[in-house]
């Protein structure tokens, strides 16, 4: 019997799915995809400064599974500024969390809030 999947725990969707040159045909070869999750873990880790320990307590998966998401994550961002390809946000292994249990630092979800206002560590107690 397969293990059961766990699924990666996301606060939100990005505002935009598409990144990446303005000069490029909107054509499938220059694509690049990135999963949701993987989006978080640069979300979680790059922008708002959490270590891959309290990544992984976010998201509610092992600190090791982070770092393989992370790496990957970054992986492609390099790929895309280096090589000129649209990166796309879609897909992955995620749910939504439920803006009720204790994350982004504490305090309930900020899903609603996600991408208008940033927490740095100072607003997180740390």
């Amino acid at each position: 019997m397969p293990r059961p999947r766990k699924w990666r725990k996301v606060c939100c969707l990005p505002e935009n799915n598409r990144f990446g040159p303005l000069n490029k045909p909107a054509n499938t070869e220059h694509f690049l995809k990135m999963t949701v999750d993987e989006y978080e873990t640069i979300r979680l880790i790059d922008l708002e400064g959490f270590t891959q320990e309290e990544c992984a307590g976010q998201m509610n998966i092992a600190r090791t599974t982070v770092q393989g998401i992370y790496t990957e994550a970054r992986r492609k961002v390099a790929q895309s500024l280096v090589n000129g390809k649209v990166l796309l946000i879609e897909g992955g292994e995620y749910r939504l969390c439920d803006s009720y249990g204790k994350g982004c630092g504490g305090g309930g979800c900020r899903r609603n809030r996600c991408g208008k206002g940033l927490m740095g560590k100072e607003d997180r107690g740390d």
